[in-house]
């Protein structure tokens, strides 16, 4: 619904209430004398609530020109009903009217019409609200027809409101924005890092529901949905994928690291030559590297933080001289690959934000 204040004045000839003057270029009267002579029984169609303002008295005033022309204006506070559709919530524009008609008189007794058409609708140009911008007002009439009581003439005051977004943007759309890039920092951590990638995932799912209750708590409650709603549920989509996302690499690399148990169960990798040593190296080491590395074992070498990233060599040598350390390095190297993020982060990496930015492209697109 919508409340509006306004000004409703009469304009109609009444000879009966002529009178002679080269003085007096009208009379004005209070509210007194309207309920002495005939006066238009105008009423609101689909109004919830109205009044005439009555302080200090009632305000209502009645002027009668010589010629039995009349001007009857009283000032009115009006709750009418509107037929809004939010499909399109909060980027959405109200086609909105407030009507009026006789309500003992048909048509064939009384015709009612806009005086000067649009133009006898006058705003202040002062006026704003919150929530909409009012964009235009306009004027029509048409018949009403009851069958118990015929043909009516009913005037239309119609107005169309935009409703402002910029409130939505940071109440709702932010919000679930950045929730939504921040889940996919996951990603980018140590798939071995449980509680932190969890904590994470559980806590973005969290604060996405939590901002669906609240804004559903300040919105039209309708059956149907909403533009803001597929923003909402399509971001929370989102969120619980980068859990399910994790749940997948964490399932993953379980199996991998038993299938990997089980292979080093099988064949050890000293391929059966005493004195093996394990180092770690990135790769860029030389094989004389290599040899004054060979008393040091993995964990000795490189701190904990950087063993992900680096690549775990096996390297079978015995107690010889260099050359056959050499030989032992170039035929007995068995190589196994520890990385700290699966394939799935890596292309999580891309697919997440690329989907979502196309989303959003769609979704302002259409809906703006």
């Amino acid at each position: 619904d919508f409340t509006m204040t306004l000004y409703l004045r009469h304009y109609w000839k009444d000879e009966r209430l002529s009178f002679p003057s080269t003085t007096n270029k009208s009379m004005t009267f209070d509210g007194r004398l309207v309920k002495k002579i005939w006066v238009p029984d105008v009423f609101f169609v689909h109004s919830k609530r109205s009044f005439i303002h009555d302080t200090t008295t009632d305000n209502i005033m009645l002027r009668v020109f010589p010629d039995g022309h009349v001007l009857y204006s009283m000032r009115i506070t009006v709750t009418a009903m509107c037929n809004m559709d939010f499909s399109r919530f909060p980027l959405d524009s109200q086609t909105c009217s407030l009507e009026l008609e006789s309500y003992a008189y048909t048509d064939e007794d009384l015709m009612l019409y806009w005086k000067n058409g649009n133009e006898s609708l006058k705003t202040d140009e002062k006026i704003s609200l919150s929530q909409f911008l009012i964009q235009k007002f306009h004027t029509t009439s048409r018949l009403a027809f009851y069958s118990s009581t015929g043909w009516y003439n009913r005037l239309y005051i119609n107005f169309t409101l935009r409703r402002h977004i910029f409130f939505f943007l940071l109440q709702t759309y932010f919000p679930a924005t950045l929730m939504v890039m921040l889940s996919w920092v996951s990603f980018w951590i140590d798939r071995r890092a449980v509680p932190a990638r969890v904590s994470l995932g559980i806590t973005t799912v969290l604060t996405m529901s939590t901002i669906i209750t609240g804004v559903n708590a300040s919105m039209p409650r309708v059956s149907y949905i909403k533009a803001v709603d597929i923003y909402l549920w399509v971001s929370f989509v989102f969120v619980f994928l980068s859990v399910l996302e994790y749940a997948a690499v964490n399932y993953l690399t379980t199996v991998q690291e038993r299938k990997e148990r089980k292979l080093r169960e099988r064949f050890p990798c000293t391929c059966g030559i005493p004195h093996s040593k394990t180092m770690m190296l990135d790769g860029n080491y030389s094989e004389s590297d290599a040899n004054s590395l060979a008393g040091y074992t993995r964990n000795q070498m490189v701190p904990e933080e950087e063993k992900q990233e680096k690549m775990v060599v096996h390297l079978a040598m015995s107690n010889e001289s260099n050359s056959s350390r050499k030989r032992g390095l170039k035929g007995h190297v068995g190589l196994r690959i520890i990385q700290n993020t699966h394939a799935i982060d890596k292309y999580s990496r891309l697919i997440f934000p690329g989907t979502y930015i196309f989303f959003n492209l769609i979704y302002w697109s259409v809906f703006s």
